[in-house]
């Protein structure tokens, strides 16, 4: 009895100390694992440190674990990585949207192509007439270097075009700031242009057209030869639709495949393709404002260049040469405004040949290979 007694009250004993306490499941424990873990500690004691490196070990793979919940993917943009790439929104536009209704319905059209000016007031009845040229597939962008804007809503296609406004800059300066090629992807073609250009004779839709069929990726419009000097190749041709290469001065042409003899366009009114211009956006140096030496280093932004930049004769401008933006410089030591522009000018074209030549010798020293086995473009 005595043993029957003392079996009974400890059972009863046990079952209350039982439920006095929460339910603790086996997994929340991981009683496995750390008996696992202790086991190989021990197991493997040394003198070295070894048990040191299997704990440190240890930590880092539980880390690695851990960070399974966290996003990284190293193929976002820079700065993204640890987005979801269905969040990622990497370009953009120059549509205007309201500040009401659902965002799809904002647009009744989205324009295919666009298209900029540098302009100043002065020009805008020069401006208005080309602006007229360009159908509603294009959008507008105004880059103004006066600082004036408003007084632009006299024309009713100023209201819902872009304007931008910082004085006394180029358009170079502009595209570097404003045309990032990420910004741009939405366009097909991004037209470039000078304020100073009569367009009696063009019409944008049908260039777009003998730009596709001629497979052009960098063109312009040909140029009216009896106005102001211009280079062989972009004077326009009677009787042709497009050409892409010339006969220059004896001694100018290296090699009837480089400019100035093909391959090459004027910075006045340049037009790009959307992968033409992602890569002339890096080439164009960020204080280097005014281009020049630019139209003869676009060939190595398309294969073959000889090909693919050329002149579109059957829609042809004129370049009236109105020293606009020349007259925004500032007079020294008696001179015109101008004269210190231009030199700002000539200046730039020689820094940018260096800066291209250095940079290209750079790139073959780094694989290995002589510079000066290769014949200078």
């Amino acid at each position: 009895m005595r043993i029957i007694i003392i079996v009974f009250v400890g059972i009863i004993f046990g079952f209350f100390i039982g439920v006095s306490f929460p339910s603790l499941p086996l997994t929340k424990l991981n009683i496995t694992s750390y008996l696992i873990r202790d086991f190989s500690i021990t197991g493997n004691k040394t003198t070295d440190g070894s048990t040191q490196k299997s704990v440190e070990n240890n930590s880092t793979g539980n880390k690695n674990v851990k960070d399974i919940s966290k996003i990284w993917i190293p193929s976002n943009p820079k700065g993204a990585e640890r987005l979801p790439p269905g969040i990622v929104a990497s370009e953009s536009d120059f549509s205007l949207r309201r500040l009401w209704g659902l965002p799809n319905e904002d647009l009744a059209s989205e324009p295919k192509y666009l298209v900029t000016f540098t302009v100043g007031y002065d020009q805008r009845n020069n401006i208005d007439a080309a602006v007229k040229k360009f159908s509603d597939n294009f959008t507008v962008l105004l880059f103004h270097y006066d600082g004036r804007t408003t007084e632009w809503d006299e024309f009713e296609w100023s209201k819902r075009a872009i304007h931008v406004s910082a004085r006394k800059q180029t358009k170079w300066w502009y595209a570097k700031r404003f045309l990032h090629p990420d910004i741009v992807a939405p366009y097909d073609y991004i037209f470039i242009w000078d304020e100073d250009l009569g367009v009696d004779h063009f019409n944008a839709e049908e260039y777009i057209k003998l730009v596709r069929k001629h497979g052009l990726e960098i063109s312009q419009p040909g140029l009216e030869p009896t106005r102001g000097t211009t280079w062989q190749m972009t004077k326009r041709r009677d009787g042709s639709e497009v050409h892409k290469e010339t006969t220059e001065k004896p001694g100018w042409c290296s090699d009837p495949h480089l400019p100035p003899c093909a391959a090459f366009v004027e910075i006045m009114a340049p037009v790009f393709s959307r992968d033409a211009w992602r890569c002339v956006w890096h080439m164009i140096q960020n204080d280097l404002v005014h281009g020049w030496g630019l139209d003869l280093a676009l060939q190595h932004c398309v294969e073959p260049a000889h090909e693919k930049i050329g002149v579109v004769d059957a829609q042809w401008i004129v370049h009236q040469t109105v020293p606009s933006l020349g007259n925004q410089g500032q007079a020294e030591d008696g001179s015109a405004p101008w004269r210190g522009v231009r030199l700002r000018c000539q200046r730039e074209w020689n820094m940018f040949k260096a800066r291209f030549a250095n940079a290209e010798k750079a790139y073959y020293k780094s694989i290995g290979i002589d510079p000066s086995n290769f014949t200078a473009h």
